[in-house]
């Protein structure tokens, strides 16, 4: 299991609290990157989020935005490890080719009420497919039990065909609903973690659960 941590629930100190989470045990820091277009929600410009970002981890962008091209331009300038972007959202093979062309991972992000076969034709073009578990856009929701059966899915696919894409999750994970996504490969966990005075104890608890301790 791979963890990817979003530090959108983190209000307070948050240049010491992010840094902090950076130095914990985790694979990713995960940047929700939203336009308060595609979804209501508008996170701070990505000047003011250099300011508070490390450099000592990878970082896995999330863009919620519906002009993808302009946010592609704009957020590659981080050189994340993976930047993904919605299904949803016109010009999707576009997107696709300018993330690559940029020599990023790419990954395709559904919602929860996206069917996997609107994403068919892009399965091997991808290196990532990210299963929204919640409505996009806000942080601390339950984790919709129907969106696993996604995750099952992609995996079958993945074997049937041979494809490389990593799986992940997003949206109210915690130590007992990780357990009910265990085909996925990364891991989107939040407020599970950051709601929390020691992110090092919960962390550890989402890997026992999964017998990754």
């Amino acid at each position: 299991m791979q963890l990817s941590v979003s530090f959108l629930g983190i209000k307070e100190n948050r240049k010491e609290n992010i840094l902090k989470l950076s130095n914990e045990k985790i694979d990713f820091l995960h940047i929700d990157v939203m336009d308060g277009q595609f979804v209501e929600n508008k996170t701070e410009s990505l000047e003011e989020l250099k300011k508070i970002l490390p450099l000592s981890i990878p970082f896995d962008v999330h863009l919620m935005v519906e002009d993808t091209l302009q946010y592609i331009e704009e957020y590659a300038i981080l050189r994340p490890h993976y930047m993904t972007i919605h299904a949803e959202v016109d010009g999707l093979l576009k997107g696709i080719d300018l993330i690559k062309g940029k020599n990023i991972k790419v990954g395709i992000s559904i919602c929860p009420d996206t069917p996997v076969s609107k994403i068919m034709p892009y399965l091997p073009l991808v290196d990532l497919i990210l299963v929204m578990t919640v409505k996009p856009g806000k942080s601390g929701q339950k984790l919709i039990p129907s969106t696993v059966n996604k995750v099952n899915e992609l995996k079958r696919i993945r074997d049937i065909q041979k494809y490389s894409y990593k799986i992940e999750v997003d949206g109210g994970i915690d130590d007992v609903t990780i357990k009910m996504c265990e085909s996925a490969d990364i891991f989107v966990v939040g407020s599970y973690i950051t709601e929390r005075m020691s992110y090092e104890k919960q962390i550890l608890r989402l890997k026992q659960a999964l017998g990754k301790d």
